[in-house]
């Protein structure tokens, strides 16, 4: 289900994160250049804190370590899934969740989520995320209130 990224990988996932759709919900939502995607996908892959694992070439999941707790982010092929695209969205996260407290061995994990992106509130909640804070970010120059959602391993 999950495995390791690979430099093949990388347009794959640089077109996914580009879908209007999946940009509209992010914390950066401009178009990200070849360029650009290319200095993250290198520095992430050599950096040993964070994870970037390819979901069912649907969709990634990236963890990063380097914070405490560690923080999570996912999207999927959105063009490519249609009508499939809850229950691999389900699928993900109940993948990432077990590769996070098993793999990686995590009590914490935590992630952001715009206040208005409803549907990834509801998904957390139902794995056992839960609200801790609530917090404004600029994003394209707008207050947007951001989500920190976390969960441990009791749950």
């Amino acid at each position: 289900m999950l495995r390791a990224a690979v430099d093949a990988d990388r347009d794959t996932v640089l077109t996914w994160r580009n879908h209007p759709d999946v940009r509209a919900v992010s914390l950066t939502t401009h178009v990200i250049t070849p360029e650009e995607h290319a200095t993250w996908w290198d520095a992430a892959l050599a950096d040993p804190r964070r994870h970037i694992l390819i979901f069912d070439d649907k969709g990634v999941v990236i963890f990063d370590l380097r914070a405490d707790p560690p923080s999570w982010s996912f999207y999927l092929d959105v063009a490519g899934l249609g009508t499939a695209l809850l229950p691999t969205w389900m699928r993900l996260e109940q993948a990432a969740v077990r590769y996070a407290f098993g793999e990686l061995g995590l009590t914490r994990l935590g992630g952001e989520t715009l206040a208005a992106n409803k549907q990834v509130l509801a998904l957390h909640r139902r794995f056992g995320f839960r609200e801790t804070r609530r917090y404004d970010r600029l994003i394209d120059g707008t207050p947007q209130t951001v989500v920190w959602t976390e969960r441990g391993t009791e749950q």
